[in-house]
């Protein structure tokens, strides 16, 4: 009973020094916050992209060039060529119309810089899928060769080609990523370090008088490291808010492109969400440690 009055106590004095400086600690929270949610973010755009990925490996795709000055005969028996494929389905056919204005579609707002071309650069094309229970008996490469050897296709891009680029972008994001947190991570420390010491700065009258009167170094550190714990969980919960408004925000159901859903928004899985709180309790914690350690003998 005594060790919980004990604690109570240490909490209550420790939420009402940060109520005391309550602009230093904001400030403070404000900035482990922009810091963990640059790392959340990140961490959220790494899943999304995983799981594209993922889902892109489950079918195969391609994508059928034409040449711009096709005659209809020739395009009918590229399309014919197409069908002869086993397993093939042709999902679109898109004109050069429409690739254009499926272009300017997706610019928006920035449409008006195509307003210069004096013609039309893209090429029509065919999109095909095949069945995602016959992939493993596909050679996407060997199939590209024979399209591209039709008379009236220009190039073949198929899914896999990408997927293997994106893949290798991936694994530079990691490393990327695991850079940028050790940076961020460094920067919390910085900050909850540096508004501990001002927080023992503002209130040195009192801890000398706890120690005048033989209170125990722990007792004197308990209210300043739970206020660097509090601070590390806050700006944690707070940029965990933050990512999940945004991503009600950006998340779309379903963006389909051949069939094949190349965008779907999930948010951190649960243990994600869990090592963010950590992290962001856990370098409270050792900014606590440190600013403490140049003021009392551990």
């Amino acid at each position: 009973m005594r060790l919980l009055r004990i604690w109570r106590y240490h909490f209550t004095h420790a939420f009402s020094g940060m109520i005391q400086n309550r602009l230093i600690h904001a400030i403070s929270v404000g900035t482990i916050t922009i810091s963990l949610l640059f790392l959340g973010g990140f961490a959220l755009f790494y899943v999304n992209a995983g799981n594209w990925v993922v889902e892109w490996g489950k079918s195969v795709s391609m994508s059928v060039y034409l040449d711009d000055a096709i005659s209809p005969e020739t395009r009918k028996s590229v399309e014919n060529a197409i069908r002869s494929l086993p397993d093939a389905d042709i999902r679109e056919y898109i004109s050069k119309e429409k690739a254009f204005s499926d272009l300017k579609a997706t610019l928006g707002a920035q449409a008006g810089l195509l307003d210069g071309l004096t013609r039309n650069p893209l090429p029509a094309s065919f999109e095909i899928m095949f069945k995602d229970s016959e992939k493993d008996r596909l050679d996407p490469k060997k199939i590209k060769g024979e399209l591209e050897k039709v008379k009236g296709v220009s190039e073949v891009h198929y899914s896999e080609e990408y997927q293997a680029r994106f893949e290798g972008v991936i694994r530079a994001l990691k490393i990327t990523g695991m850079i940028l947190g050790l940076l961020l991570c460094m920067a919390v420390l910085l900050i909850v370090t540096n508004t501990i010491k001002l927080t023992i700065y503002s209130r040195r009258e009192e801890i000398e008088i706890y120690k005048l009167v033989g209170a125990s170094d722990w007792f004197v550190r308990a209210p300043l490291l739970i206020e660097g714990a509090a601070q590390g969980l806050l700006g944690g919960s707070m940029a965990l808010v933050v990512l999940f408004a945004l991503h009600l925000v950006f998340s779309l159901d379903n963006i389909h492109v051949l069939g094949l859903p190349i965008f779907r928004v999930v948010f951190l899985p649960c243990s994600y969400v869990v090592i963010l709180l950590f992290l962001g309790l856990t370098l409270g914690l050792i900014g606590s440690f440190i600013a403490i350690g140049r003021f009392f003998k551990i």
